[in-house]
């Protein structure tokens, strides 16, 4: 870890290591339900000044959270395989580096929303940046196993924040949005720690399966992606999807239930990695066909 910490040692990352510190790939997937709570906010075109200007906002935010996670569990990083050839656990960004792009974008971030969007949007993505980074990464992730459970909010937000992005407003339905990711992300996030239980006892983070076994972990599991379907089914009870929603929410909600109960069987030991694969093309999937019903 000297490497990391020496002030002295001279650095030259690159641009790939701050795009990675960014977390791309998360970040990609919040900005897709982002941009269809936009559209799910109106019934014509979203102004395409929101849809850029929105979404290069609600983007920089995340990657400056995402940085900051960087930074704080740099330790933690460099030990578990999953993380250790992360840009700040390897060194090729100083610690100094990190903070000021964390800072950099989280700032330029902040001022296009205030200024080309609305503040409203601003002061909810600056409290999902706070929610994740700090509260979350910085207290509640060595706190409590249920973690993922309470810190799952500040993950959850990105499509209500293209919702105020439009309206300016905070409506029934946009919170709506929130509580499906937010019903989702405990199912998603503990079948990832089943598979990498021994890289968390390792470096002593208190994830579910590691505090109370993969046996009760799995139990959770069905039990919130009950949860999770029923939630799902609420946009149709509203009235604010359809038919096809509701046939997409069920048929998708229903493949899930398939994995949540293989995990509790526990007859094929890759079930842990293809339930949290099958959880993130589950929430891009139901989102289209949101998007899609509401255009129908």
């Amino acid at each position: 870890m000297s490497e990391v910490m020496d002030s002295s040692k001279s650095y030259s990352p690159s641009w790939r290591d701050y795009l990675e510190m960014c977390k791309p790939r998360v970040v990609a997937l919040m900005l897709l339900t982002s941009v269809i709570g936009m559209f799910l906010a109106t019934p014509g075109m979203v102004p395409i000044d929101i849809l850029i200007f929105g979404n290069l906002g609600i983007a920089l935010g995340a990657g400056s959270a995402a940085a900051i996670n960087h930074i704080v569990d740099r330790q933690v990083d460099s030990v578990m395989a999953r993380t250790h050839n992360r840009p700040i656990a390897q060194g090729r960004v100083s610690l100094q580096q990190a903070i000021i792009f964390a800072l950099l974008i989280g700032v330029v971030g902040m001022s296009v929303l205030v200024v080309l969007v609305n503040p409203l949007t601003a002061w909810l993505t600056l409290a999902s940046l706070i929610g994740y980074a700090f509260i979350y990464t910085g207290w509640l992730k060595r706190a409590t196993p249920q973690n993922i459970v309470i810190g799952g909010i500040s993950g959850a937000v990105p499509p209500l924040l293209g919702w105020t992005s439009v309206t300016n407003s905070l409506d029934a339905d946009a919170l709506l949005l929130v509580l499906i990711i937010f019903a989702w992300t405990p199912p998603h996030f503990w079948a990832l720690a089943i598979h990498r239980k021994d890289e968390y006892a390792k470096v002593e983070i208190p994830m579910l399966p590691v505090t109370h076994g993969e046996r009760y972990t799995t139990l959770h599991i069905l039990l919130y992606t009950l949860i999770m379907i029923a939630v799902t089914l609420l946009p149709f009870v509203s009235g604010m999807s359809g038919i096809f929603y509701l046939i997409s929410a069920t048929g998708l909600g229903l493949g899930f239930l398939y994995w949540a109960i293989m995990l509790i069987i526990g007859t094929n030991p890759h079930a842990p990695i293809k339930t949290f694969k099958y959880s993130i093309y589950y929430l891009m999937a139901l989102f289209a066909a949101m998007l899609i019903d509401h255009y129908l």
